[in-house]
């Protein structure tokens, strides 16, 4: 991404998933959204940590079940390390316990992936004003 798009009020999106053919799905979804810019993505959980504190996007689409950091512990240690960042959580898990747990840690939103599409964009266009209501 161009510095001129850093200014121009561009969402920077980083996804974090351990299915590629998903992450490469949802790609092209995202990017075709003009406020929206896919900056990095990540197949585990401790990655999608390290890779927030590289570059700083603006939110994070981040799935539930990941190898080595779970979605649960990442998005506490996202929350704690970044406040402003939206953090939308994506499962395929409709287990209600495990949405409780991410929403305790600071997620903004849990969405379910088999009705995630429709919802997903319209949660990422918001991820500006929410971030300056902190």
């Amino acid at each position: 991404m161009s510095e001129e798009d850093a200014g121009s009020g561009t969402i920077r999106v980083l996804l974090a998933d351990d299915d590629r053919p998903f992450v490469e799905s949802l790609v092209p979804l995202i990017e075709r959204q003009p406020e929206l810019a896919v900056v990095g993505s990540a197949s585990n959980g401790l990655a999608a940590i390290e890779l927030a504190e590289e570059l700083r996007p603006d939110a994070i689409v981040i799935d539930l079940h990941m190898p080595l950091v779970d979605g649960v512990t990442a998005v506490a240690r996202l929350r704690k390390d970044h406040p402003s960042m939206c953090v939308i959580a994506l499962t395929g898990d409709e287990q209600p316990g495990l949405h409780r747990a991410v929403t305790e840690a600071g997620a903004d939103a849990v969405l379910v992936k088999a009705e995630f599409v429709d919802v997903l964009v319209e949660r990422l266009a918001d991820a500006k004003a929410a971030a300056g209501r902190r």
